[in-house]
């Protein structure tokens, strides 16, 4: 099993991507557990939340992983949470770093916020390109600290798209 993980600010096209992955390579798609949350209990989130998105996060992972896809990719991971609650309210619960790197992520696509425009949703709260530049810089520090796997994303909607194919036609050919 190989797993691709799209991680980045909000609005850099990670689900748009995903989905895309998904629909062009198969295998199985987990989405944002914070989205479901978030819907479920029409709220702003707190710090207190952070957990249980967390751990409804690593259940969804788990679940998929459990059914041994060719291909895993996760529209996010726990990197996103801990940074999302840091960004937020200053702190994360200290259990997230250990649980990321007790997982083992084959590849991650970090999406630039440049070149495409911040779209409102509902749930999303950087429309400023320097938050999301820093967002971005922050997930690219973390990943380059922890040696974790990475391809950086940029250019407009079809240059990410052609970059992210590449990258995961790249890791199919590897062998297990």
């Amino acid at each position: 099993m190989k797993v691709v993980v799209l991680a980045g600010p909000e609005s850099s096209g990670k689900s748009w991507l995903a989905a895309q992955l998904h629909a062009h390579f198969g295998g199985l798609m987990v989405g944002e557990y914070v989205r479901y949350f978030i819907d479920h209990h029409q709220r702003d989130t707190c710090l207190a939340d952070i957990p249980a998105i967390a751990r409804g996060q690593l259940e969804w992972e788990d679940d998929a992983r459990a059914q041994r896809p060719a291909l895993l990719i996760l529209d996010t991971h726990l990197l996103t949470n801990k940074l999302w609650s840091q960004t937020l309210f200053g702190d994360h619960p200290g259990w997230l770093d250990s649980e990321l790197l007790a997982r083992h992520y084959d590849l991650h696509l970090l999406l630039s916020p440049e070149d495409v425009e911040w779209s409102a949703d509902g749930q999303r709260c950087q429309p400023d390109l320097a938050d999301r530049r820093a967002f971005f810089q922050a997930s690219l520090e973390w990943m380059q600290q922890h040696q974790q796997p990475l391809v950086v994303i940029r250019g407009d909607w079809q240059q990410r798209r052609v970059a992210a194919f590449a990258a995961v036609r790249q890791l199919l050919a590897q062998p297990l």
